[in-house]
Order: C-alpha cells, then structure tokens, then sequence
C-alpha cells in the first residue's frame, strides 16, 4: 500500500499517521460472532486468522485487527462497532 504525504515545510513531506482498530474483549459477544465480523468487515481476513485474533482478545484483553490510513481505520471502527463488538481507535505509535 502506497503511503500518502503531507507536507511538513515547503518541499518536506512526511507519511500520514496509521491508525490502529482494536478489538476489546467484553462479556455480551461470543467467539463465533466476533470472528464472523472480522472476516466480513476486514479485507483479506481469513478464518484462521480471524479465530487466532479472537483467542488472542479472550486471552489477552485486546487485539489490533487492522493498521492503516485514518478515514479507512474509522470506517472498519464503525463496521465493527455496528456489528455489536467493543472496539477502540487509536493512532499507530
């Protein structure tokens, strides 16, 4: 994926930050509905991976699903988050 630039200073350009969608884990969602989610909502999300991203919530609290550009980060934020699961969004450090 090509990054996109901002200007910093005249002839300066700089990459826009990433945004990170992360899942939270909660008690109202279970394994098969939030791994459904993963797969419908996130491109190229595949079973295995979305059961791995799962088991890694319910274990460790939290995952990060989806790394990239703002606007596409808070469109896969609202898709999750319409679909019934906890999410958070945060910039990519």
């Amino acid at each position: 994926m090509a990054q996109e630039l901002i200007e910093k200073a005249p002839g300066e350009t700089q990459p826009y930050p990433n945004y990170r969608v992360v899942l939270i884990n909660d008690e109202h969602n279970t394994f098969e509905h939030v791994a459904h989610c993963l797969m419908k909502h996130i491109p190229g999300m595949t079973e295995e991976r979305a059961w791995k991203l799962t088991r890694r919530v319910h274990s460790a609290g939290s995952a990060v699903v989806w790394v990239g550009p703002k606007e596409v980060a808070e469109m896969y934020y609202e898709l999750l988050k319409g679909e019934g699961l906890t999410m958070s969004l945060e910039p990519d450090a």
